[in-house]
């Protein structure tokens, strides 16, 4: 079993809910989160309130599932990522489940 974890802007959510349903992943959970980004580059003539940092409105996403279905979401969000270019890709992390009390 695997843990697949996706983190997007929320704009993305119904795109990523289509690349998990064509990877066989059709139970997932998803909750809205803040991102922030503090950039050490940042340009401070350009940001008046230097204190102040960038907000996004993301989203979670994440599912326990086979091998073969996150791998195959990997793929499918690279593939997203290739085709939409934006300084936000989506994210998209599989890691391992070592115990569990479900096996799917």
């Amino acid at each position: 079993m695997k843990l697949l974890f996706v983190t997007s802007l929320k704009e993305h959510q119904p795109d990523v809910a289509k690349i998990l349903e064509r990877a066989g992943i059709t139970v997932f959970s998803a909750t809205e989160t803040t991102g922030f980004k503090n950039s050490a580059d940042e340009n401070l003539l350009g940001n008046w309130f230097a204190r102040s940092r960038d907000q996004y409105n993301s989203v979670f996403m994440f599912s326990f599932t086979t091998e073969s279905s996150a791998t195959r979401a990997l793929q499918l969000i690279r593939d997203y990522n290739d085709s939409h270019k934006t300084r936000f890709p989506v994210r998209a992390f599989m890691m391992p489940v070592e115990k569990s009390t479900h096996e799917i």
